[in-house]
């Protein structure tokens, strides 16, 4: 027995790396097909070598088949790029609200390769505790290659940063 839509099911899928947060809150979703032939779902990796990537694609699978679809089919697109700013609402609220600040406007970019600087930025990035906004860089790398560590001189809590990209 089939419960709810092949894109209600793909949506509530959370991402293994930041499990408070569901891979459609995350952006990473672009097209949930239902058709005779099974399920055909398109995402696209927030970065090329992201490593949860094969972990995405078997909870994706495995959750379309204990809703009872059959066959399920996940492809994975590269163009266009994810960027944070396909990240939703309720996915930053819920990201700051797990003590991760979420990421702020996206930098603009020409079509090609995203560089990504391993410089300090002088970007503000507000603390998810306290809300203070002079935060300082701690490392440049978080859990993720994609998150950044901080450190917050108001209240004294580190935090992780989701990079802009």
């Amino acid at each position: 027995m089939v419960t709810g839509t092949a894109a209600e099911v793909v949506g509530a899928v959370t991402d293994p790396e930041l499990p408070m947060i569901t891979l459609a809150e995350l952006g990473v979703i672009r097209e949930v097909r239902q058709g005779e032939g099974g399920v055909l779902v398109t995402i696209t990796p927030t970065y090329s070598g992201c490593p949860a990537m094969e972990s995405i694609r078997a909870d994706i699978r495995t959750a379309l088949r204990r809703a009872g679809f059959g066959r399920a089919e996940v492809r994975t697109v590269i163009a266009p790029p994810w960027t944070t700013d396909w990240i939703s609402e309720s996915g930053r609220r819920k990201l700051a609200e797990a003590g991760i600040a979420p990421p702020g406007a996206a930098p603009v970019r020409a079509t090609g390769p995203i560089p990504i600087s391993l410089s300090p930025r002088p970007t503000a990035v507000a603390c998810p505790r306290c809300g203070h906004t002079d935060t300082e860089t701690l490392a440049a790398f978080g859990a993720t290659a994609c998150r950044e560590l901080r450190r917050c001189p108001a209240c004294r809590e580190p935090f992780e940063h989701m990079r802009e990209i």
